[in-house]
């Protein structure tokens, strides 16, 4: 990783364990909360308490960046699709995706509709590990509420972790003009890159697996447009990621 002050991070596996982006976050933005390793912990081990099969695999669901850089180990993958909850830009980022005069957005989860994305499976002798690495990457700033859910995929239903929106943390963005949207996706950028790459990571990942998303198309080409690039599927640019 090179000087966060001038240039990305790369958000490996290992900047993840390292805790560098974390730290990044508690020093340029004193008035974020950052939960300590002490309170991941106790999350991810009550959410595990509650699992369907105590001592077991565990199944965890991306839907956007989990998709294409999930960072952690797993045994199997499977296409699945989680009923009554969509995904949809409803995250503002200050430091990640963004800076606090142009902030960026994420992906959250949404109730309503349903959502198509990806679950991988962690054996049973990992899942301390990787959840933990899971839970630094997700739930540090307290964004997000990590539920269990019921997946429908073409090999059978499976349950699984998934992290949906906190409505009420202070960067939810609730549903702002569609024209805000569109502009922080064609503009902001920050450590992690900019926001029009995470969209046109998430969609270009999607679409090797035969998942559509037409809101989150319409949102590629009005962010295209707007930045005076070249819509993404026309350069068909993608940025893989490999963890084995």
């Amino acid at each position: 990783m090179r000087d966060a002050d001038a240039s990305e991070f790369q958000l490996t596996r290992e900047v993840i364990l390292s805790g560098a982006l974390r730290d990044y976050i508690r020093a340029n933005n004193p008035g974020q909360p950052v939960w300590s390793d002490e309170q991941l912990e106790a999350s991810w081990r009550e959410t595990l308490a509650a699992h369907p099969d105590p001592g077991g695999d565990v199944w965890i669901f991306g839907y956007g960046s989990l998709i294409w850089n999930p960072a952690i180990h797993y045994v199997e993958q499977r296409i699945a699709r989680l009923h009554g909850y969509h995904r949809r830009f409803c995250l503002w980022t200050h430091l990640g995706r963004g800076t606090p005069e142009r902030p960026g957005m994420m992906l959250g989860l949404e109730p309503g509709g349903s959502c198509v994305g990806m679950a991988f499976r962690i054996a049973a002798g990992s899942v301390a590990e990787e959840i933990g690495i899971v839970w630094r990457r997700e739930m540090f700033g307290g964004a997000y509420r990590a539920r269990w859910v019921r997946l429908a995929t073409g090999d059978g239903p499976v349950d699984a972790i998934t992290f949906l929106i906190e409505p009420a943390h202070p960067r939810y963005a609730g549903r702002p003009p569609e024209a805000e949207v569109v502009a922080a996706l064609a503009h902001a950028e920050g450590p992690l890159g900019t926001t029009r790459a995470y969209l046109d990571n998430t969609l270009a990942h999607l679409a090797e697996y035969g998942i559509r998303d037409r809101p989150l198309t319409r949102l590629q080409r009005l962010a295209a447009r707007e930045a005076g690039l070249p819509p993404a599927s026309a350069t068909g640019t993608i940025t893989p990621v490999t963890v084995r």
